[in-house]
């Protein structure tokens, strides 16, 4: 996420945007999603409890974008189940009961 937050402001700095406040828009809500991922990833290195909350929401998040990928007319199969797959497995995982009991608060 971070690597995409700075593509996104180089080419906003770099081109001319279309829409400049939709591209200011569209970077911001990639620097919010990947100050999110940080924390989560943060949270997961010290076992909290609430990062079982945090990944899941990010895990239907990729699979929201998974279907997306899967429609329209410039759809990309391969990069939905590119998503699909392992956001699907990250799910059962976050739901098994040794994850489960690792993260239980004490």
């Amino acid at each position: 996420m971070v690597g995409i937050v700075v593509w996104l402001l180089i080419e906003l700095l770099t081109q001319e945007p279309t829409s400049l406040p939709t591209a200011v828009a569209i970077l911001v809500l990639a620097l919010l999603g990947a100050v999110f991922v940080l924390a989560a990833a943060i949270g997961s290195l010290r076992a909290a409890s609430w990062i079982r909350g945090a990944a899941f929401v990010w895990q239907l998040i990729q699979i929201a974008i998974a279907v997306g990928c899967f429609q329209g007319v410039y759809a990309q199969p391969e990069v939905g189940w590119t998503l699909l797959v392992p956001s699907l497995l990250g799910i059962v995982l976050l739901l098994s009961p040794s994850v489960t009991r690792a993260l239980r608060r004490a």
